[in-house]
């Protein structure tokens, strides 16, 4: 039995775009055993992916889990990350590995000259290119993600119903990739169906001015509330996703859940944007052009022009019809 290796520190989105790889590479090798390294807070996302075989996980720094690896005897390492980290630990572990391109240099252009010289490709196409050499292809199919029956709610609890209701994602990693509230709220005025929120802790008071902002409306907070599995399975059953470009946007395009998705200061040239090779009708972006955009590859705290046109400049109404025209297609 071959044992391989796949590292990816962080963060959601990020870990489960790699899921397609590790996919394939269970399917197209025989007789291997999938083991993967990752931050203690993402060994619950990696569940969704049951063909990993074994976790390896720290809280602070790879050094915790170096003793516990060198006993595996890997046949080789996958890194799905390359950053100093990641080379460092494949560097002491002293195995074969495999990179994927990160093309820091292009994003680096693009950010501070608008040079873009990227050609469009998902991340998911680069982590593929990691494995070419051991003959692993993509069978560019849709990701999937799986969802035990521990993390399954009963919706009907909170008053709502299966492929009844709009779920709005309010998390993102940044603020700068963040729906202001202003508008957001002008966009759930003009929807009519029950809403549900999702985010974490940091979205916990977001939810509650979303919540009394329509006192009378149907509107589930579930901010804070759910684990990112639980988060999962509502997406999963909801009639529309209305996201920002964030994690839980990667999870749900595993689904068949129609996604409009907010972009703000990043762009789909970073190769982010949602994956669904089979489907890619099912998700619709709403974006400005700007001279300024992309500000960052990641996010900002708060605009560094001041104005965050990038969110301001989009508009609602659009929003609303697009979301009305998916929904009179079910």
């Amino acid at each position: 039995m071959k044992k391989i290796l796949f590292l990816r520190f962080s963060s959601i989105g990020d870990i489960v775009l790699t899921f397609p790889v590790v996919r394939a590479v269970s399917e197209q090798i025989p007789n291997i055993e999938i083991h993967y390294a990752t931050k203690n807070k993402f060994v619950e996302l990696l569940s969704g992916c049951p063909c990993i075989f074994r976790i390896h996980s720290f809280t602070k720094t790879t050094s915790e889990i170096r003793t516990e690896l060198l006993k595996e005897n890997f046949e080789c390492i996958i890194d799905l990350h390359n950053n100093l980290r990641s080379v460092s630990l494949s560097a002491y572990l002293n195995i074969k590995t495999y990179r994927y391109p990160k093309l820091n240099l292009q994003k680096w252009l693009l950010v501070n000259f608008k040079w873009n010289i990227l050609r469009e490709s998902h991340v998911v196409d680069r982590y593929f290119e990691s494995v070419k050499k051991l003959h692993v292809k993509n069978p560019r199919q849709n990701n999937t993600f799986h969802i035990p029956p521990e993390a399954e709610i009963r919706l009907e609890d909170w008053g709502v119903r299966v492929k009844s209701f709009i779920a709005i994602a309010l998390g993102a990693q940044f603020q700068t990739k963040q729906f202001p509230f202003d508008k957001l709220t002008r966009l759930i005025d003009k929807l009519r169906d029950p809403i549900v929120l999702l985010g974490g802790e940091n979205e916990v008071k977001l939810g509650h001015r979303i919540i009394d902002q329509f006192p009378n409306r149907k509107i589930v907070n579930f901010s804070g509330e759910l684990s990112i599995l639980q988060s999962a399975f509502v997406v999963k059953h909801a009639a529309i996703l209305v996201t920002n470009d964030s994690g839980l946007m990667h999870i749900a395009s595993c689904f068949d859940t129609p996604i409009h998705l907010i972009w703000g200061n990043t762009v789909r040239a970073f190769g982010m944007f949602s994956y669904r090779p089979e489907h890619p009708k099912l998700t619709t972006d709403y974006e400005v052009n700007l001279p300024c955009r992309p500000c960052s590859k990641i996010g900002f705290s708060s605009c560094p022009k001041g104005h965050h046109l990038c969110m301001m400049n989009i508009d609602e109404n659009k929003i609303a019809s697009g979301i009305a025209k998916d929904l009179s297609d079910k």
